[in-house]
């Protein structure tokens, strides 16, 4: 493993069961939110998340002398730097708050919130409610939150300069939606996300959508937040809501149309989201959009080819959907994909998802949970 780097502003702080020099090359950092109690893992999982993550190579090992190998995590010359805000009694949104935004002073390049919390406990109550009741996340995000953040890991050392949203879509639009026989996976559009992460296409993705702070603030004005609450947010004052935005340049698309239309009206409701990718390929390439279909819908991209002169560049096109008469009377649930598919025998596949809904999203999740 390298060297700590040099910017980083963290520390160990003792704790019972755990002192300061129990810190190294690997785990760098470690404390406790409130300051109380220890950064000690109690049960094991932090432990194990942390390992996925970021866990060193190891010879020799096996499950009781079965798969012997070699195991490591999926960053394994990564630091580690350990934040607990979540103890066996339960936890307070100002403490993970406080957690991440610490992780972010000391120097932190990626995070991986990998909670448990014992099922049917409820947690502490923040202004009368539960913070998180019912809840089990041992066998679910908290599991596949490391190997993204180790992937995330991966990308950043190989591209320092790129942005966490432009890290983020390079794992989804290069995911794969097949399952182990190479069929499509089926499934509402809402069951997969963007598929199941590929680190090696992530690498190199061919194009990102990307986001600048600028974007977010005009995605919380555009959802009505006051200018307090985004400066809380931002830490800035100079926060500009002279263009609110709900269209963040996100690599999904969510198109919710509304329901129980007039009857009266022949016209259909058509939706656009605007977006924009940056070429991080080859300096010149082209792009060509291709659909899968949805059942009841005209989707369309315009232009339907993007064509880069140069690495970095930056295109916008519109993606419309718009809805038939045969879908204004009747609830439907529909799922695909839009593909930039890069010509001339280019590998890049750019991939984002597609849900589309005139079911109000309380209704699917009621829908799931029953």
């Amino acid at each position: 493993m390298g060297p700590v780097p040099a910017k980083w502003r963290g520390e160990c702080e003792k704790g019972t069961q755990f002192n300061a020099s129990l810190c190294n090359n690997k785990l760098i950092g470690a404390r406790a939110f409130p300051r109380m109690n220890s950064t000690r893992d109690t049960e094991g999982h932090g432990t194990h998340t942390s390992s996925t993550a970021a866990g060193n190579f190891v010879d020799d090992a096996s499950f009781f002398g079965y798969a012997p190998g070699t195991v490591k995590g999926v960053a394994p010359k990564a630091h580690v730097a350990m934040y607990k805000a979540l103890f066996d009694e339960g936890a307070f949104t100002s403490d993970i708050i406080a957690a991440i935004d610490r992780a972010l002073g000391d120097g932190v390049d990626v995070l991986s919130m990998s909670p448990a919390w014992p099922s049917n406990v409820e947690a502490a109550e923040v202004n009368s409610k539960p913070v998180y009741s019912n809840f089990n996340l041992l066998s679910g995000t908290s599991m596949s939150c490391p190997h993204l953040a180790g992937v995330g890991a991966l990308i950043k050392k190989a591209h320092p300069d790129w942005s966490p949203a432009a890290i983020r879509s390079a794992m989804m639009t290069s995911a794969d939606s097949l399952d182990l026989s190479g069929q499509p996976i089926k499934d509402s559009g809402l069951a997969i996300g963007a598929g199941q992460v590929n680190p090696n296409k992530a690498m190199d993705p061919g194009l990102v959508y990307d986001a600048t702070t600028v974007d977010y603030v005009n995605l919380l004005c555009a959802m009505n937040f006051t200018a307090k609450q985004i400066q809380v947010i931002t830490r800035s004052s100079t926060n500009n809501c002279s263009s609110p935005s709900l269209d963040l340049n996100y690599p999904s698309f969510i198109a919710l149309f509304s329901a129980n239309s007039s009857s009266s009206s022949h016209a259909n409701q058509v939706l656009e989201f605007s977006r924009t990718v940056t070429n991080v390929g080859e300096d010149v390439s082209i792009y060509t959009a291709t659909i899968t279909p949805l059942e009841g819908l005209v989707v369309s991209v315009v232009p339907e080819k993007l064509e880069f002169k140069s690495k970095g560049e930056k295109l916008g096109f519109k993606l419309v959907i718009e809805s038939d008469s045969a879908v204004k009377s009747r609830q439907f649930l529909a799922s695909g994909y839009l593909r930039w598919k890069e010509d001339g025998g280019g590998s890049h596949v750019v991939q984002s998802p597609i849900v589309a809904t005139n079911i109000a999203f309380d209704s699917l999740s009621s829908s799931s949970r029953n």
